[in-house]
């Protein structure tokens, strides 16, 4: 098996609230502007998925909105939206 590498200097592991060893790695990648969420269990990594720097504030608008409806609090135009 494989030895689990350590994360970037950012980044962030959350843990699945079903356990067996399930968590979402997130890590900032700055020499090549690239955000990698992976999936792993049991210390592998079982699947991946490289996020370009400029499309991160599209994700956290969605993650945002997202939070926003689950709390009842209306809706707000995306960062930087004009209009």
């Amino acid at each position: 098996m494989a030895a689990v590498r350590p994360l970037p200097r950012t980044g962030s592991i959350f843990f699945d609230a079903r356990g067996d060893d399930r968590a979402l790695r997130v890590s900032w990648h700055e020499e090549a502007d690239l955000v990698v969420v992976s999936l792993w269990r049991d210390n592998v990594c079982t699947g991946s998925f490289r996020l370009a720097g400029a499309d991160v504030p599209d994700v956290i608008d969605t993650l945002v909105e997202a939070l926003r409806r689950r709390n009842g609090t209306p809706a707000q135009p995306p960062l930087g939206h004009v209009g």
